[in-house]
């Protein structure tokens, strides 16, 4: 345990560093993000740019600082559109079966059973380069894991006996699913919007690495990957830089997420005894 509250705290430390940077980032990056200087480009590491240029002579260092803006509110964005729409069905479905659970468990088994980013692509593909057809796509891919997973426990909240007993003082099936059960979700619903967070930051610079998310010339991690694919052997911290902030993001989010259901486990287990 003393090792995972270890890790917990670098996790929190690296999130926090990273989420600091992407919020200051414009006001304190030494160059601006979008100047470029044909005459320095492609420079190593030095005083003037710490961790060199890109092919177009544009600070690097400053694009990593404002990089992760775009990113992070886009994948919190499109989680939270997941979530809202996912936790909504997965309460009708869960609550009152019959036809309208064959029809959302049905409709969640499908966009399930897809490929995720294949769906993406298609979906992106379809409607066009830029951050509304991007958002769609991955609200599509995520919407019916969070939808299965509020199902499964309202499923489980319908079995209490708390349940029958607002039934039988006269409180109506939307107040005892919107005000009583839809509440005991929420611990697990936070612990599964980080996961799902972490996991929408790669989708989001994947995306934009494809050229079906964020356009150039905007410092987003992954349109800086997919400028930097012609140049990586020659100055491989064009791909290094953006490539190793996408992993630390990622991998803290997770490690907190599983930090939060520790503690959310040990009090649970505390409250029943």
């Amino acid at each position: 345990m003393k090792l995972m509250t270890v890790k917990v705290k670098v996790a929190l430390v690296i999130l926090g560093g990273i989420l600091l940077a992407s919020a200051i980032g414009p006001l304190a990056t030494p160059w601006d993000p979008l100047a470029a200087d044909l005459s320095r480009a492609l420079e190593g590491p030095s005083r003037e740019h710490l961790l060199g240029t890109d092919n177009i002579g544009r600070d690097l260092f400053s694009r990593v600082l404002c990089g992760g803006r775009q990113s992070i509110l886009l994948a919190v964005t499109a989680t939270a559109l997941s979530l809202a729409s996912g936790f909504v069905l997965g309460l009708l479905a869960g609550y009152f079966q019959r036809a309208v659970d064959v029809v959302i468990t049905t409709a969640s088994n499908i966009f399930q059973g897809l490929p995720g980013m294949t769906l993406m692509i298609a979906v992106a593909g379809l409607l066009g380069q830029g951050v509304k057809s991007m958002l769609i796509a991955i609200v599509l891919n995520s919407w019916a894991g969070f939808s299965r997973i509020v199902r499964g426990e309202v499923l489980k909240l319908k079995q209490e006996s708390f349940v029958d007993g607002l039934k039988t003082v006269g409180a109506g099936d939307f107040r005892v699913l919107f005000l009583h059960i839809a509440p005991n979700l929420l611990g697990t619903l936070c612990v599964v919007f980080a996961t799902r967070v972490a996991q929408n930051v790669i989708s989001v610079a994947s995306m934009s690495f494809l050229g079906l998310g964020l356009k150039p010339p905007t410092p987003d991690w992954g349109v800086m990957i997919n400028d930097a694919r012609q140049y990586f052997r020659q100055r491989p911290l064009l791909v290094l830089a953006p490539g190793l902030c996408i992993v630390l993001l990622s991998l803290s989010i997770n490690v907190a997420a599983d930090g939060l259901r520790d503690w959310l486990d040990m009090g649970r287990e505390e409250g029943e005894r």
